[in-house]
């Protein structure tokens, strides 16, 4: 199906970059486009997050207490 899209000025400047970095054709970028937003749109809203820090290392216990002490105490 053929479709006609309205964008701004600076998004058609970044997908034109963007199109010659990856060797794409606009129509191919805004496809890709519109498979990604399906596909968010399809998850739970937790699960966007879910696993999101998975390879991140630190100490859960003192990442809260550091949190807490800047509270401002009244």
């Amino acid at each position: 199906m053929r479709t006609i899209v309205d964008l701004r000025p600076d998004q058609v400047k970044r997908l034109g970059q963007l199109c010659a970095q990856a060797r794409i054709s606009r129509a191919e970028a805004v496809r890709r486009g519109v498979d990604l937003l399906i596909l968010q749109e399809a998850k739970p809203a937790g699960e966007n997050a879910f696993g999101l820090w998975k390879h991140k290392r630190f100490n859960a216990r003192q990442r809260v207490e550091r949190q807490r002490a800047e509270w401002d105490r009244r």
